[in-house]
């Protein structure tokens, strides 16, 4: 087949390689130039992927996989066309399609007959049948359903480990027609690989749901689910703060149990899909009470962070805190939503002289983030651990000397690493951390 993915992104890219090793001509399309002259010498243009350098190293040779800025070189003739440009949510919790409408009116611009198109990026439901099929048809003058196809098919996979989660979970197709089902099955049965499952009852492959609206609400289900059972989780990490209880012993006892699933507590929500999607869904439900209260729960931990720094230290006041890690998840260079961006915030409104170390980012990419880096050795009176970096399990005075108190955000350290310092955790009151 010949297909075109649109946006070479951290999923659009590891998506167009893995239909290229699958034997088919792919075309990238973006409005990048850097990273499509990076694609087209065969280079990674981010870190961090699991296999992306070795299969653009084989493919982009072989002339499996180009890229290109230019619509008109990539669309025409397709049988696929696959398209992940992001989707992005303002202040007001509203989806901004600026992006995804400039994108779709330039595929429907060459749009040519017989082509499957698939929208991969997370939507609020009812947008393909609704905004995406009139868009196409006005722009391209076909017929959805007679000239071309269109479905829904949501990404469902984590950044650096995208070609393991392609192979580990069932591919979600909807449609706006049988047919274009059919067409979406046949398609991703060809481009993809699967794991094999030992449950006979839920097999692995690909699962049409029906309708595209149905495969729209499946993924924000996924990914609400997880921010609520997030919120529940710090909900119940606050309160044992002030009872004197662990909750990650609670946690991990409740959970013994087959019927529980509790997440853990932590500072931040961050990336792409957790804090963004359940406002995608609450701009569908603005009654889902549960959902709302659970992101301005997960979205007050920052503060609460900062209060508990506070109260191990006293007045922050003209202070020198670090935080530890601007990425939103350890090991992962990126930082979407991440939470050093409201903890920074906090830490600046109660008067603190703040600097932020990650080992992912040089001094010059966190100054322009808007940060004072900050270098080891450097002495400061206290810290919060942001990011769950692998380095940071062992760190301690020895690298970050003068802190008195030392909130850890996401477990990973331990009182045994700073006994010069009141060293505090977020879900265990002082006397049990």
């Amino acid at each position: 087949m010949k297909i075109a993915v649109v946006a070479l992104g951290k999923i659009g890219l590891p998506l167009a390689v893995q239909f290229a090793s699958k034997g088919h001509d792919v075309v990238g399309v973006d409005v990048n130039q850097a990273t499509v002259d990076l694609v087209n010498r065969g280079i990674e243009p981010f870190p961090g992927e699991a296999e992306l350098q070795e299969r653009l190293s084989e493919l982009v040779p072989a002339g499996r996989l180009r890229a290109t800025t230019d619509y008109a070189d990539a669309i025409p003739g397709a049988d696929a066309v696959v398209l992940v440009v992001p989707l992005f949510v303002d202040s007001e919790a509203r989806p901004d399609f600026g992006w995804m409408d400039g994108a779709t009116r330039s595929l429907g611009e060459h749009l040519t007959p017989g082509t499957l198109v698939s929208y991969e990026t997370t939507l609020p439901v009812g947008t393909t049948r609704t905004r995406w099929k009139p868009l196409l048809e006005e722009v391209s003058g076909l017929t959805e359903g007679v000239d071309f196809h269109l479905v829904f098919s949501p990404e469902r996979v984590l950044t650096g480990r995208v070609f393991a989660d392609l192979r580990k979970y069932p591919k979600l197709i909807g449609g706006l027609s049988p047919e274009g089902a059919a067409r979406a099955r046949e398609f991703y049965e060809a481009v993809l690989d699967f794991d094999e499952r030992d449950d006979l009852a839920r097999p692995n492959g690909v699962w049409d749901l029906g309708s595209a609206e149905a495969s729209e609400f499946a993924k924000l289900a996924e990914t609400t689910y997880r921010d609520v059972n997030i919120g529940l989780a710090n909900e119940f990490g606050r309160f044992a703060e002030r009872t004197g209880i662990d909750v990650y012993q609670v946690i991990e006892a409740s959970n013994s149990q087959p019927y529980s699933h509790i997440h853990r507590p932590g500072i931040a929500v961050g990336g792409h899909c957790i804090p963004v999607y359940p406002r995608l869904y609450l701009w569908n439900d603005p009654e889902a009470t549960v959902v709302a209260a659970a992101r301005a729960a997960n979205a007050s931990m920052p503060a609460h962070a900062v209060s508990m720094l506070q109260g191990a230290y006293g007045d922050l006041a003209d202070a020198k805190v670090v935080v530890l890690g601007a990425a939103y998840r350890g090991g992962v260079k990126e930082t979407a939503f991440s939470g050093v961006f409201p903890t920074v915030d906090a830490l600046r409104a109660a008067g603190a002289e703040v600097y932020v170390h990650d080992p992912l980012y040089t001094e010059d990419e966190l100054e322009k983030l808007g940060f004072t880096p900050y270098s080891y050795g450097t002495e400061v009176d206290a810290a919060i651990i942001q990011t769950d970096h692998a380095e940071y399990r062992e760190l301690g005075h020895e690298k970050v000397p003068g802190v008195k108190a030392i909130v850890d955000g996401r477990r990973i350290s331990s009182a045994q690493n700073w006994p010069r310092a009141t060293y505090r955790v977020i879900g265990a009151a002082p006397a049990t951390a």
